[in-house]
């Protein structure tokens, strides 16, 4: 069973997340309006990318070590922290912490386009590795990787495929190991709070494992965005 997690979500306004302005043409998000906060909802089908690189483990400091291969399991990935069917709730969620529930935190991804970007908004001295995040998975090459819909699909040469869950938002205890193992360029010392705006809408995915097999750094990834069925009631 995967233990509960100490980095829980923090108080921005979900709406917050999507903010950035967006194409409505081809595989790109388009910007919607709700509430009077502007909202991104993919439009297309597929998209095209690559592993950059890949992490697991069992570190204290929620990081992961790098690995040239990870094999991709029902349940997780093989000897990762996050690897197991269900989970105890943290502080937060809808029910008490410790509570046993559905593991839908099975894996979790990034991109290096969002790190890029987090990198420059907090001026760090080096590039913010997708191994301090915990991540299993970095990719390059899809479009605001953070915004993919609950639902999607990302398939892989062997036949693995991963399920995306949700939105993985940051939290301070995360905010706690940047500010520990990094720097910025003007000397400022870094909070736990202080990446949580740059963060908002570019910290990533969580999701399950759909089909197993093995998936290597350098593969590509074929992202089948999920889309609503059109019903109609007849």
């Amino acid at each position: 069973m995967v233990q509960a997690s100490a980095c829980y979500h923090d108080s921005l306004d979900r709406n917050d997340t999507f903010t950035l302005a967006s194409s409505c043409r081809g595989d790109h998000p388009a910007t919607h309006i709700n509430g009077g906060k502007r909202m991104k909802k993919y439009l297309g089908k597929k998209l095209n990318g690559r592993v950059v690189s890949l992490h697991a483990g069992k570190n204290t400091d929620l990081s992961k070590q790098p690995q040239a291969s990870l094999k991709a399991e029902i349940g997780g990935f093989a000897g990762d922290k996050h690897q197991g069917p269900v989970r105890e709730t943290w502080e937060g969620e809808w029910r008490l912490a410790g509570t046993i529930r559905r593991n839908e935190r099975q894996w979790s991804g990034v991109s290096t386009e969002e790190l890029d970007h987090i990198t420059q908004r907090l001026e760090l001295t080096e590039p913010l590795s997708p191994a301090t995040l915990g991540a299993n998975l970095c990719v390059e090459g899809i479009p605001q990787f953070s915004l993919l819909p609950k639902g999607t699909m990302l398939v892989f040469p062997s036949g693995a495929m991963l399920l995306v869950e949700e939105y993985n938002p940051p939290c301070s205890d995360m905010g706690e190991q940047i500010a520990s193992k990094y720097a910025t360029r003007s000397d400022q010392p870094l909070t736990d709070k202080m990446w949580l705006r740059p963060a908002s809408g570019r910290r990533g995915l969580v999701g399950v494992i759909d089909f197993p097999g093995e998936i290597r750094v350098g593969d590509e990834v074929e992202v089948r965005v999920y889309e609503e069925p059109d019903i109609r009631l007849l």
